[in-house]
């Protein structure tokens, strides 16, 4: 894996329109609508509580811009333009203010991946953003052979120090060390750890939004709301911001079961898909991407062309399918409209992940992959990531310059972003909300 700090001053992608159908006006619509879409957003935060943070995976084909993933455990903060940190800080303060404003310390609770230091520099990263939010911080972590603070030096310079976790009563701590809020950054693919059950302290992102418990086609049955009401604001057909999807619950690679329920949805959102390509005057094969409906790292993800391709896996690509992290087995599957990706940087196949804290956007980078073509998963082995070219934060577009000069694309990025963010604030209320 190419290490992820090395960048270059980076272009607006190449947008290959001539290969995506009919002109790619969306980002013009989104530019004319700013001051309707602002408001809009302005009432939609009233009446939600945006997630602490939360990165979301794009994909641009020009006649469609769509979220693809939504994660509320975002782990690239290394990755992001070091220049707009101030803005990192303003949002984190900002929502520091709203769920506690007497917060003095704060416990970060990373992914048990003491090895991986592309990881761990972001961990770093996001203790730096939070400390110079004001904040006192300490790193605990869930590792059970960590008995005693425990440093680690870190590839480009510094270190961490990781501390056992201490529980008294209803407060989890570090020796010494009582914090007002509990910040994950480990997405509990693993489970829910016991130590962090029933706390009276803050615990951001709440327990329920691990992938113990969610599940991706919740996020998107909220995503298909929220693109509709957007979609009715700018006078445009939602499919062109919202990628079709079905589920299927009865799956089980290892033992060959359950394939038919994932080839008939597989067929059928082909045809769907084919059917507004040709409303759209599209030129390009339909496919589909079959991943798991939990978890993370770009794991348990195929392309799709044919219903057939299904059902001819041979053992490796069962194997693949069938484990993501932690080992855990597959059973649940999202069946996901395939979105090309007509973006590139250097001749290689680009996609944007965009970055929020509270419901700012506080940038991102792309991730790129040469080995990898334009419908298939970039989130895999060759990958690598260039920053998106900020010049100025992407919530301030240029009216005078083109819809796809940087600060209006990064613009439109950050719209479709924060519409999948609000799908992820609805979906957390429907997660924590009292059984009835």
């Amino acid at each position: 894996m190419p290490n992820p700090t090395a960048f270059a001053a980076t272009p607006v992608p190449d947008l290959k329109t001539a290969l995506s159908g009919p002109p790619p006006d969306l980002e013009q619509r989104i530019l004319d609508a700013q001051p309707a879409i602002e408001h809009w957003f302005r009432t939609q935060w009233q009446e939600h509580a945006s997630p602490f943070y939360g990165s979301v995976d794009l994909r641009n084909s020009g006649f469609k811009l769509a979220p693809v993933d939504t994660n509320l455990f975002p782990g690239g903060f290394n990755n992001l333009n070091p220049d707009f940190t101030p803005l990192c800080v303003q949002a984190t303060q900002s929502a520091i203010e709203k769920i506690c404003p007497e917060a003095r310390g704060l416990l970060l609770i990373p992914e048990n991946h003491t090895r991986n230091q592309f990881y761990l520099q972001n961990v770093a990263a996001l203790a730096t953003i939070l400390r110079q939010a004001g904040l006192n911080v300490r790193i605990g972590t869930l590792i059970p052979e960590i008995t005693a603070p425990t440093e680690i030096a870190l590839a480009g310079g510094g270190s961490l120090t990781l501390e056992p976790l201490v529980r008294h009563g209803r407060r989890l701590m570090v020796e010494g060390f009582d914090p007002c809020v509990v910040l994950l950054n480990n997405d509990l693919s693993a489970g829910v750890p016991e130590v962090l059950k029933d706390l009276d302290q803050w615990v951001l992102p709440p327990l329920a939004a691990g992938w113990t418990t969610r599940r991706k086609s919740q996020h998107f049955a909220h995503y298909d709301a929220v693109a509709t009401e957007f979609a009715q604001l700018l006078a445009i057909d939602p499919w062109r911001i919202n990628p079709l999807f079905e589920r299927c619950g009865k799956i089980n690679f290892k033992e060959r079961q359950g394939e038919e329920c994932v080839a008939g949805y597989v067929a059928e959102m082909l045809d769907d898909i084919g059917e507004k390509y040709r409303e759209y005057g599209i030129d390009q094969r339909p496919f589909v991407i079959v991943k798991a409906d939990a978890g993370t790292y770009g794991m348990g993800i195929m392309t799709v062309h044919d219903a057939s391709e299904v059902q001819q896996l041979n053992r490796n690509q069962r194997k693949k399918m069938a484990v993501v992290k932690e080992g855990l087995e597959v059973h649940e599957v999202l069946i996901q409209e395939g979105v090309y990706t007509f973006e590139s940087v250097n001749g290689a196949a680009a996609e944007p992940v965009v970055y929020m804290i509270d419901h700012y956007v506080v940038g991102g980078f792309y991730r790129l992959n040469t080995e990898r073509g334009q419908d298939q998963n970039l989130n895999a082995p060759g990958m690598s990531f260039e920053r998106l070219a900020f010049s100025s934060p992407c919530s301030t577009p240029d009216h005078a310059a083109r819809p796809d000069a940087a600060p209006n694309r990064f613009y439109a990025y950050g719209v479709i972003a924060r519409l999948a963010l609000l799908a992820a604030a609805r979906e957390i209320e429907t997660l924590t909300a009292p059984a009835a």
